[in-house]
């Protein structure tokens, strides 16, 4: 004859199930999950309120095989003080003009057009980055 059984061996087919445990792991994992999560916005905030001085180049135009026109929009804080490097490439990749620009402006938004006086015909020009007088270069 054979016998019937009602009941899993115990341990045979994974863990049983431990309240508690699954209890300690839940709170360790939404612990874990807020730390994250304060880390992941605390770098953001960081990051964001740290720009001093941020530049877009628009456009530019070679006006001839001595200067380039670039037109340059800066977005800064109202008090913040610094410059913006530009450069202009010849086609083979060397450098034909390189020029800070300085913005002292009390303002928060500079659109100026400038002017690069190169050695030979410019193919492009690049904005090297902006850095604030306290030496933050963003």
């Amino acid at each position: 004859m054979t016998a019937v059984r009602e009941a899993t061996p115990e341990n045979r087919y994974g863990r049983s199930t431990d309240r508690r445990t699954d209890r300690q792991l839940k709170i360790v994992g939404s612990v874990l999950g807020v730390l994250l999560l304060g880390v992941v916005a605390w770098i953001g905030y960081d990051y964001v309120s740290g720009q001093g001085i941020s530049a877009e180049v628009i456009k530019r135009q070679v006006v001839s095989d001595q200067r380039v026109d670039v037109h340059l929009e800066v977005r800064k804080d109202k008090d913040a003080k610094g410059y913006c490097t530009l450069r202009a490439q010849h086609e083979d990749g060397n450098d034909v003009a390189r020029k800070d620009f300085r913005f002292d402006e009390r303002t928060d938004r500079i659109d100026r057009v400038l002017t690069l006086r190169t050695t030979s015909r410019a193919t492009s020009v690049e904005l090297l980055g902006c850095t604030v007088d306290d030496g933050a270069s963003r």
